[in-house]
């Protein structure tokens, strides 16, 4: 019997105690493979691999606030205070990755189509800094970033095959809010 169950795979109970065993929702891989089916084209998947590097360990963004703050040296403080924000959106990021431990897509219709410093998915760290910087970066130049930048990296991320559709949506979700608690926390020293 033992030997039967080691060549067909792990009971039903092993499956349920096991968090490696678990399948992702079939809603989210029929996204993952709408998405690669519909527009993972050769310039598509150039661009989002671009992106992926830009956005890896949020050095891009972190790049740009430093920029902004070199640039801007009558705000240079805030240019700062929100690069801060975009590196404790990352960290946030990373901390729930670490805690919820979702291994990436991992399904024979899902494409990798770029390499990953982890194989932990939830959420994206790619969405997280992306958000937080959009919205940070945006109101220090008065131009609302957010509908213009999440969205693409987000989609990137689908296009790559390294995340689920709720791993993008958390992220942003988790960037906005650290970003708001920077500025709320800056308003607040701002008022002392």
């Amino acid at each position: 019997m033992a030997e039967l169950l080691d060549r067909t795979g792990p009971t039903p109970a092993a499956q349920a105690t096991d968090p490696e065993a678990e399948l992702p929702a079939g809603a989210e891989i029929r996204v993952l493979e709408a998405v690669q089916q519909t527009i993972a084209t050769p310039p598509v998947v150039g661009t989002a691999r671009a992106m992926s590097l830009f956005g890896e360990h949020a050095a891009g963004w972190l790049a740009l606030g430093l920029l902004g703050a070199a640039v801007d040296r009558q705000r240079r403080r805030e240019w700062l205070t929100a690069t801060a924000g975009v590196a404790l959106a990352h960290g946030a990021s990373i901390g729930v990755k670490r805690v919820v431990r979702r291994r990436r897509p991992d399904h024979p219709s899902v494409q990798v189509l770029v390499g990953t410093p982890s194989r932990l998915s939830f959420p994206s760290a790619h969405a997280t800094s992306t958000a937080a910087a959009a919205v940070l970066y945006g109101r220090l130049l008065g131009t609302p970033l957010t509908g213009a930048v999440v969205p693409p990296m987000a989609l990137s991320r689908l296009v790559l095959g390294v995340h689920y559709p709720s791993d993008v949506a958390v992220g942003s979700a988790l960037g906005v809010a650290v970003a708001l608690l920077t500025g709320r926390l800056t308003r607040r020293e701002v008022a002392r």
